[in-house]
C-alpha cells in the first residue's frame, strides 16, 4: 500500500472533501462567510483565501494519499490569516505560534497512523520557519459535527490545554518537543509513506 504527502496547491484542491471545499468557516469572517454560502461564492472563496495565503506566506497544508486516493489533509497558517480565530473566548493564538486551522481523515482511512503524521509534520515544518509551537482552537464536545478539532484527539497527539473552556479550549503544540523524537518521527515517515516519487513537490517535509 502506497503512501505519500503533497502540499496543499490550487492544482489539487479539488481532491479535498466537497463539503469541505466549500466551507469558509475559518477563511472569512462571519459575517462575509455566511454571505458567501448563502450566494454560493463558498468554493470561490476558498480558492481566493488558498492563493493569497500560498502567495504571501507560502505552503499552508498538506494532502496524504494512500494508493493515489486522497485520504485526508492538513490546514495551518499564521493566525493573522485565519480571520474567525480572533472571535472565540480563547482567543487569541499566542504570538509565538501558528495555528492549525483544521484537518480531516476519510472514514475509511482512520485507524492508520495518517493523524498523527499530519500532525508531525505541521510540527516539522514549521519548525523550520522559526515557529515555537502550533496552536488549535478545539472543540470539547465529541459530535463530529463541528469544524473544530476535537480536542481530546489534539491531546492524544501531544497537545497541551493552555487556556480552558467548557467549549473551546485552546490547545498547543510545544516544536522544540519535537526535536527528541526528530530521528524516531523520520523513520515513522519512512515505513508510513514507503517509496515516494522523485519529483520534489511529492517528497514529505
Amino acid at each position: 500500500m502506497g503512501r505519500r504527502l503533497v502540499p496543499l496547491t490550487l492544482d489539487n484542491l479539488s481532491e479535498l472533501p466537497s463539503a469541505c471545499r466549500r466551507c469558509v468557516f475559518w477563511e472569512l469572517d462571519a459575517v462575509n462567510g455566511r454571505a458567501a454560502t448563502e450566494q454560493g461564492r463558498a468554493e470561490e472563496e476558498k480558492e481566493a483565501w488558498l492563493s493569497g495565503v500560498l502567495l504571501d506566506w507560502g505552503s499552508c497544508g498538506r494532502i496524504v494519499y494512500v494508493d493515489d486516493a486522497p485520504a485526508g489533509f492538513v490546514l495551518y497558517a499564521p493566525p493573522a490569516y485565519v480571520p474567525r480565530s480572533e472571535l472565540f473566548p480563547t482567543s487569541p493564538v499566542s504570538a509565538d505560534a501558528a495555528q492549525l486551522v483544521t484537518a480531516r481523515l476519510l472514514p475509511q482511512f482512520r485507524g492508520q497512523g495518517l493523524g498523527r503524521v499530519l500532525v508531525q509534520t505541521v510540527a516539522k515544518d514549521l519548525l523550520r520557519r522559526d515557529f515555537k509551537a502550533v496552536e488549535a482552537f478545539t472543540d470539547a464536545r465529541e459530535d463530529g459535527r463541528s469544524c473544530l478539532l476535537p480536542a481530546e484527539y489534539l491531546r492524544a497527539v501531544g497537545f497541551k490545554t493552555v487556556r480552558q473552556h467548557p467549549r473551546f479550549p485552546r490547545l498547543r503544540l510545544e516544536l522544540r518537543s519535537t526535536v527528541s523524537w526528530k530521528a524516531d518521527m523520520e523513520r515513522a515517515l519512512d515505513q508510513l509513506l514507503g517509496v515516494v516519487q522523485k519529483d520534489p513537490a511529492l517528497r514529505p517535509l
